[in-house]
């Protein structure tokens, strides 16, 4: 095993979130306070490559701040009872790593709690640090914090790492820090992102079993 620290995303990372729970609610939402509005799956995921779902929702619908918040508060209730599924293969995987010694750490736009509860859910080993969505927004990823805040608590190098994600925000993040960066190609096959990470990142991961062979061949360095 090559890296010290796994720093995973979560959401269409780990588990299979945004077409089973988070694109369903979106869809919900426009039905019930937009009618005659929707998105496609293969839209959503496009548009929200780069973090900005909320500049969607202000200049796609028309959200002010307010609704926003209701939009927010809207899909917390949702998410609070939809748990979505763990990509086949990545509990072993992580039980695999843990067993090696190696450091789970998340870093994502999803909430703390969620995050918990969801790897609580699909029997998956305890990450030792969470950076979520609920951290004050200056130390969410994109920035460098959440890295930064790993490599000090276990006193890491940045190659010593191995950030995996499936959107830009996760590869800028390991680009400003110099951590290498695996693409989580597993989630969609949107054209653009995946284009777009073939063309920039130190890995581009078709499947799960491909981020397996990454971290265990002997003949591969993250």
């Amino acid at each position: 095993m090559r890296c010290a620290c796994l720093v995973l995303d979560h959401d269409d990372t780990v588990v299979n979130s945004t077409a089973t729970v988070h694109h369903p609610c979106f869809q919900v939402y426009l039905e019930q306070y937009h009618p005659g509005m929707s998105i496609t799956l293969e839209e959503y995921f496009a548009e929200s490559f780069d973090g900005s779902f909320l500049d969607l929702c202000r200049r796609r619908y028309g959200m002010t701040d307010a609704q926003l918040q209701h939009e927010h508060d809207f899909w917390n209730r949702y998410v609070a009872d939809h748990i979505p599924q763990a990509y086949g293969g990545m509990r072993e995987l992580l039980h695999r790593y843990k067993a090696a010694g190696g450091l789970i750490c998340v870093v994502s736009h999803s909430m703390s709690w969620y995050i918990r509860r969801d790897y609580e859910a699909n029997g998956l080993p305890e990450p030792d640090m969470i950076f979520g969505w609920d951290a004050p927004k200056e130390q969410r990823k994109p920035s460098p914090y959440p890295l930064q805040t790993i490599m000090a608590a276990y006193d890491l190098k940045p190659e010593q790492l191995l950030m995996v994600d499936d959107l830009k925000p996760g590869y800028d993040m390991a680009k400003t820090c110099g951590v290498p960066f695996a693409a989580a190609g597993w989630a969609n096959e949107v054209p653009t992102i995946r284009n777009f990470m073939q063309q920039h990142c130190d890995h581009y991961l078709h499947t799960v079993a491909d981020l397996e062979k990454l971290l265990f061949s002997s003949y591969s360095r993250c």
